[in-house]
């Protein structure tokens, strides 16, 4: 396949500064890219390589006004590059198609039109499935179970009892959905589980990377709002409730009863006590340990998260500590001296 430069910018709404006619035959990231692929520019630390790339075109943010080639200029380059990657490279997945002699179906259920279920995966009774969800090879869906329309279950992942999935969710291997919540009462020295009779709720368009584990809740539900995306390796407690848009990066972990708003931003390793609040609107930066409530539309960082400016102060603190402690042993020597002077006089 290839398609001229101008085509190109008439599929991402862009605007060709450069010679429009030449032609594009792959795809590249901007350092690996060679001649006839177009690559993009979004992040203003990969600037130089404007003028090193071997591409032939770049799609860029409307800022850039030039490029030693041909540049298409756009609003969003990263979402203008994933629609011509999807043009020039279709995705190949072969996802599963009916259902599997091999699958395990329970009683009862409620199957809509194109569902695929593949082999060795088992649904139990009362499960309602949605119009063209695919369940991959070796999933565990529990009894009265809803998931809806056009979602994805990648293989070996479980979802407990009683849970309910929307439309359009993506959920990646080893993903556990309705495990127990971490919940147990000390009784004389011996930790007694309390038993957790709620269940998980998750919106549509939400994505769950790998590994994640989100818990049902003691009472109740535990909530993942609408078109919240969940990397891999995330931990979400019982009761916890997130909203909708907000992105939650890889090996989080959020306690119980915690409720975080709309478009939040949780970088890497974030970890966050139970029974607190983040505002919407508010980022959390990587490996920050929130130990209170986040009022919204602020940023977060360090252990206790704090504003991130008055981190930043303290951070810099915390590096100066050696030559303060030197500058403090020197002053203490010549107090000493001055001392030993004025006793000899």
């Amino acid at each position: 396949m290839q398609k001229s430069l101008k085509d190109i910018a008439k599929l991402i709404d862009g605007e060709v500064i450069g010679d429009g006619g030449i032609l594009i035959k792959g795809v590249a990231g901007i350092r690996e890219a060679s001649e006839g692929d177009i690559t993009f520019l979004a992040n203003p630390r990969y600037l130089p390589l404007i003028d090193k790339t071997r591409a032939s075109a770049i799609i860029t943010a409307k800022d850039v006004t030039g490029a030693p080639k041909p540049i298409v200029r756009v609003n969003n380059p990263s979402l203008a590059f994933a629609k011509v990657v999807s043009t020039f490279s279709p995705s190949h997945t072969m996802h599963p198609k009916g259902i599997d002699q091999r699958a395990a179906l329970g009683k009862n259920l409620t199957l809509g039109k194109g569902v695929a279920v593949g082999p060795y995966a088992v649904i139990e009774d009362n499960c309602v499935i949605g119009d063209n969800t695919i369940i991959y090879c070796g999933c565990f869906i529990g009894r009265d179970t809803t998931i809806g329309s056009d979602t994805l279950i990648y293989p070996n992942v479980t979802i407990r009892e009683c849970v309910k999935l929307g439309s359009r969710v993506i959920i990646h291997s080893g993903t556990v959905i309705g495990s127990d919540g971490f919940g147990y009462a000390t009784i004389n020295g011996l930790h007694q589980k309390i038993p957790q009779v709620g269940t998980v709720e998750i919106g549509d368009d939400v994505e769950i990377g790998a590994n994640v584990t989100i818990d049902r809740a003691r009472f109740d539900k535990t909530i993942v709002g609408r078109g919240t995306k969940i990397d891999n390796l995330v931990q979400i407690a019982h009761n916890v409730a997130i909203g909708e848009n907000s992105i939650i990066v890889a090996q989080a972990g959020i306690s119980g009863s915690t409720t975080i708003g709309n478009n939040v931003t949780l970088a890497g390793q974030v970890g966050v006590v139970g029974h607190v609040s983040i505002g919407d609107e508010a980022v959390v930066m990587a490996q920050a340990g929130v130990s209170k409530s986040v009022p919204p539309k602020t940023m977060v960082w360090g252990y206790p998260a704090k504003p991130v400016e008055i981190a930043k102060r303290v951070n810099a603190g915390v590096q100066n500590l050696p030559r303060l402690y030197r500058s403090v042993a020197e002053l203490k020597q010549k107090i000493a001296e001055l001392e030993s002077k004025l006793k000899e006089k």
